[in-house]
């Protein structure tokens, strides 16, 4: 089985945030930045599918070079690959361009079982770009999913969380799944893991590479 997460780097919930010089986004240069804590739950939903039924685990991003240090982290905690999609013209991006250089990424990466995410980045708190990236592949989608019942023979069933209670869905595969915290506790990187990380090679595409 081959899964996709999807990822975002963020500023640390905790950081001073100062208005940049262009007044229209955050100064990150003496920011500490963070993977999205949401995109972690996504994570660790994809490597507990790998570990049962086999496979491999791919994190993607869209980012400066900064960005490298997340993708060391995911890769840390058990990611097989890491793919950074990065160039100066992906740079102010909204979250629909963002879902359109995703969808790039990911064709040009091949052939996939299933992509998951975080329901949404603490930064924009849009929740917009999983369903973005559905649109522009033209895949089924469920956002907001609790809880995976079953994965395989070609679909998935999952719990879709709703005002009301959730509804149980049926996707065929491949689709896009964003998740809700409830759906698991993720885990934390073992010291092997980290030098292992280290020494990991990160797959680099730019907006020409990509044909954008």
């Amino acid at each position: 089985m081959k899964i996709i997460v999807l990822m975002k780097q963020v500023a640390n919930k905790d950081a001073v945030l100062r208005i940049g010089s262009d007044e229209k986004w955050i100064n990150e240069a003496d920011v500490a930045m963070q993977t999205n804590e949401s995109d972690g739950y996504a994570l660790e939903e994809a490597l507990r599918m790998k570990e049962k039924h086999g496979g491999k685990v791919t994190v993607m991003t869209v980012g400066t070079d900064r960005a490298e240090s997340a993708l060391r982290a995911c890769l840390a905690l058990g990611v097989d690959e890491a793919c950074l999609l990065s160039d100066d013209t992906f740079k102010g991006s909204d979250q629909q361009a963002i879902g359109k250089i995703l969808s790039a990424g990911l064709k040009k990466l091949g052939e996939y079982d299933l992509i998951l995410a975080g329901k949404q980045a603490i930064d924009s708190d849009s929740a917009q770009v999983p369903g973005a990236v559905a649109a522009a592949l033209g895949l089924p989608q469920a956002m907001f999913v609790k809880k995976f019942e079953s994965v395989g023979d070609g679909k998935a069933t999952v719990y879709r969380t709703t005002e009301d209670g959730y509804d149980v869905v049926e996707l065929p595969l491949p689709a896009v799944v964003s998740v809700v915290k409830e759906i698991n506790e993720p885990r934390l990187p073992s010291l092997k893991g980290k030098m292992a990380a280290k020494k990991k090679e990160i797959t680099k595409w730019s907006a020409s590479d990509l044909g954008l």
